[in-house]
């Protein structure tokens, strides 16, 4: 890949560079000035695509864990090291494990290890059969089958392939760690140039997009959480949703932590904070383990996990047809899920790819699936299955079940706990939201330098500081201009989501061909 020698962009691809400014321009602009067009467009290509793609989507994220899954367990492909033979991981696995679940899902369970497993509790395909009413005991099963399986294995295995590919041809090959990479097997010399640069950019459009939407809507939790523990009534509107002043204000916030976060680097700034991450994830998580129903959740996750593993073949596989009201479920739950994760898979996969060197492909692939997906599950249990239990048992009241997603936490702990108790665990709350937040951001600041530096990870700090303010603007702009422009990426996001899952099925085909030249 062509780097510049000298000037401005020293050290980073100059087409690639320039070429997604100005992409990222006109979409953001589009979206911003003419937000209702652009949400109208982009809503019916996008209803469009997860309708005709429900099949296709189905089978290949599923695919895509079988493969991962083989991979491992297979002796010869699964002792390979990522990186030279007896080279050593590059970070512990506890600060390997906190950088790959902060970057992969934080943020999105704060809101929804309570949002999930209550939306299921009143409408999942059991009950839209009619074989179980909603909020009753008999729902209990099939709404964490649900929650697990948008939050469990499948999420993950979609991260894994991308990652995995990545850092094999990066660490054991020593190739640029970029998506044209993966490809070399089936394309070779083709990918040089223009070709790949283009390829390149659809991974840096897509990390700036989908940490963007993330963003965005996660400060809106942060202001919910400031307001919950202030009390300053004036941080939300007439509606109780954040203004707009508060959020940009707490946008600025998680952006100057993000950027310097980002500048430090993964080994201090990035790792740090992810450590943090899971210290304050596991002391949520006690809080709930111990104040809230505590046989429930245990009995709960033991019966929601094996309900689960055992229901996963079918689940995985089960295709509804367009035409039923399950059909519609499917496509705005379990295929926007998909199309959701496979979006932010050259992000979280770069990312996991750059932190794994030195690992094994089995370690890796049951390290960054299966362990992830288990701690998914243990906070959709004592989060979502605390909520669920206070509205099971009548104390809710519907108080819930009526409330918006990014206050759904807040309100279960002021049921649950007392009023101090309460506050002193939302103060708790807002600060893990925020350090979510930051390492989301900072991780998408570091991914989008090392694409447009061919696979280096030390590029200038003016660059990590340029790329933390468009991230800022494009954010900002939205959120003052409102009027679905945010959810007008959000679509854009999942529309460029398509052609890239083709991509990681090539993925799996050139990482195959690699290993059996390698073993010959």
């Amino acid at each position: 890949m062509e780097l510049a020698g000298s000037g401005f962009y020293r050290g980073l691809n100059k087409f690639m560079t320039i070429g997604s400014k100005v992409l990222i321009t006109i979409l953001v602009l589009w979206a911003a000035v003419f937000s209702d067009q652009a949400l109208s467009i982009l809503s019916a290509m996008n209803s469009a695509l997860l309708r005709i793609f429900n099949a296709y989507y189905v089978y290949v994220v599923t695919f895509f864990l079988v493969f991962c899954i083989v991979l491992a367990i297979t002796p010869v492909t699964g002792k390979l090291k990522l990186g030279k033979d007896g080279e050593k991981p590059e970070y512990s696995n506890f600060s390997w494990f906190s950088m790959m679940f902060s970057a992969g899902m934080g943020i999105g369970l704060m809101v929804f290890s309570t949002a999930e497993p209550l939306l299921h509790f009143g409408d999942n395909p059991e009950i839209i059969n009619g074989k179980v009413e909603p909020y009753s005991h008999e729902a209990l099963p099939s709404t964490f089958r649900y929650a697990f399986l948008h939050y469990g294995l499948h999420p993950w295995g979609i991260y894994v392939v991308t990652g995995l590919c990545m850092a094999y041809f990066a660490h054991r090959r020593n190739l640029p760690l970029t998506i044209r990479t993966t490809l070399i097997p089936l394309f070779g010399r083709h990918l040089n140039g223009y070709t790949g640069h283009l390829l390149d950019m659809t991974a840096i459009i897509a990390t700036l997009l989908g940490v963007a939407v993330t963003i965005g809507y996660g400060v809106s939790q942060l202001v919910t959480g400031f307001n919950e523990i202030s009390g300053f009534d004036w941080l939300l509107s007439s509606a109780q949703t954040p203004t707009k002043t508060t959020l940009i204000v707490a946008l600025l916030i998680v952006m100057i932590l993000s950027i310097i976060s980002a500048a430090t680097g993964i080994g201090r700034g990035i790792k740090y904070l992810s450590n943090l991450n899971l210290v304050l994830s596991l002391a949520l998580l006690l809080v709930f383990l111990f104040f809230g129903p505590l046989f429930f959740s245990l009995k709960l996750y033991i019966s929601a996990s094996l309900d689960y593993l055992i229901s996963l073949p079918d689940i995985s596989t089960v295709v509804y047809q367009v035409t039923t009201p399950l059909g519609d479920w499917q496509e705005t739950g379990t295929i926007l899920y998909w199309a959701w994760w496979v979006a932010f898979a050259p992000f979280v996969g770069l990312f996991l790819a750059r932190i794994s060197k030195g690992r094994s492909i089995r370690e890796f692939v049951f390290g960054a699936m299966f362990a992830p997906a288990a701690m998914c599950f243990v906070w959709m249990v004592l989060l979502g299955g605390a909520a669920v239990n206070l509205e099971l048992s009548g104390v809710a009241d519907g108080r819930l079940i009526n409330a918006s997603a990014s206050a759904q936490l807040f309100e279960t702990l002021n049921i649950m706990l007392s009023s101090n108790m309460a506050k002193a665990v939302s103060i708790l709350s807002v600060v893990l939201i925020l350090t979510f937040l930051v390492t989301s951001a900072d991780s998408g600041v570091l991914v989008l330098n090392t694409i447009m530096a061919g696979g280096n990870n030390h590029t200038d700090l003016k660059h990590k500081v340029i790329w933390g303010l468009i991230l800022t603007i494009v954010i900002g702009t939205l959120l003052i201009v409102g009027g679905g422009g945010l959810e007008a990426l959000q679509k854009a996001m999942i529309i460029g989501a398509l052609p890239f899952s083709m991509v990681m099925a090539l993925m799996c085909i050139a990482i195959v061909k690699q290993i059996i030249h390698d073993r010959r």
